[in-house]
């Protein structure tokens, strides 16, 4: 039997024996595992998830595990832009205008 091959007749069994609702279930705590192990893997996701607008910045560093800063500096080092939004121009106009009057 192939590597492959083991390893879904092994995660069937886990489902038959009653370890998991379904498969998805199952793959839902061995990613879960994966990240706890490799966490790297974290903070790699969060960067990919921030970087094609998923998540903010401070969702990307709560998902890495880490301080905003500690994210921001980890962008800084990979050359990963940050993505910063100013006000509209609508509110920017309201400003102006209560400012001058």
């Amino acid at each position: 039997m192939m590597k492959t091959d083991l390893i879904k007749v092994g995660m069937n069994s886990l489902i038959r024996a009653g370890y998991y609702k379904n498969r998805e279930k199952l793959l839902e705590d061995a990613f879960r595992t994966m990240l706890e192990v490799r966490p790297g893997m974290k903070i790699d996701m969060a960067i990919e998830l921030y970087r094609h607008k998923e998540v903010t910045l401070s969702r990307a560093a709560e998902i890495a595990g880490l301080p905003i800063e500690g994210l921001k500096s980890v962008l800084l080092q990979r050359g990963i832009p940050r993505v910063v939004h100013g006000p509209s121009k609508s509110d920017l106009k309201k400003g102006v205008d209560c400012i001058v009057g």
